[in-house]
């Protein structure tokens, strides 16, 4: 099947490509998914919802030819001056540098993009990681900042729900929010919250560049416990 990142990647893409315009920013981008896909061809459909002077707002619905398998909403914003004055809260850099090594790959699941694993794997406080995409989204088009952060934000599910025993959330949706565009092939991914009980969880991440940190992701997600073919 199709990882949910490629689809959240495949509407960012698509709402860009129909929607993007010079001055107005991506803001946010919701990806609800509905159900696993299968290797099947994939559509996405996008219709414009709300043109103001200083807000747009985009869906998209991703499908194949066995139906609807998830949805997404964008914000772009008008860019403008920046307020001056002191901010009473501010997200903090994170002090991870970027790699200067390749990355290791364990025995196991080898993820189709490049993570340097900064924290280990489910253990009590932040986790962090550093990822780089290894391969174009499609054909031979370079990624753009805003559909290579859309595919990083997917991992806020696995980074702010693993456990020792492993991965027992699988989450339903993401949402990710963007003061700026990702500069560079890096992003940063920092799980700062996590949230669970009767089998239903929330999860947070700061995500990040070499510049500094660029915006949040947040999850929601079930227990992991259903058959395999669906959600």
């Amino acid at each position: 099947m199709l990882h949910g990142r490629l689809l959240g990647g495949l509407a960012a893409r698509a709402i860009e490509e129909r929607h993007a315009e010079p001055g107005l920013r991506f803001a946010r981008l919701t990806v609800d998914l509905f159900r696993n896909s299968p290797l099947l061809p994939v559509t996405v459909e996008t219709t414009l919802v709300r043109d103001g002077r200083r807000i747009r707002v985009a869906d998209a619905t991703i499908a194949t030819d066995q139906g609807v398998i998830g949805r997404a909403s964008a914000v772009l914003l008008r860019e403008g001056e920046q307020p001056e004055g002191e901010r009473a809260i501010v997200t903090p850099a994170w002090d991870e540098p970027p790699p200067a090594d390749p990355p290791v790959n364990g025995a196991g699941w080898k993820p189709p993009f490049d993570i340097w694993r900064l924290t280990p794997w489910g253990e009590p406080g932040p986790a962090r990681v550093w990822m780089r995409e290894r391969y174009p989204l499609v054909d031979d088009e370079p990624l753009t900042p805003f559909v290579r952060a859309a595919l990083a934000a997917d991992f806020a599910s696995p980074l702010s729900n693993a456990q020792p025993e492993g991965l027992r959330f699988i989450n339903a949706d993401y949402t990710m929010t963007l003061a700026r565009p990702v500069e560079g092939e890096l992003v940063g991914v920092e799980a700062t919250g996590h949230l669970s009980a009767g089998g239903v969880a929330t999860g947070q991440v700061t995500m990040h560049d070499t510049a500094g940190p660029v915006g949040f992701c947040v999850v929601t997600a079930v227990a992991n416990t259903m058959a395999p073919g669906g959600r």
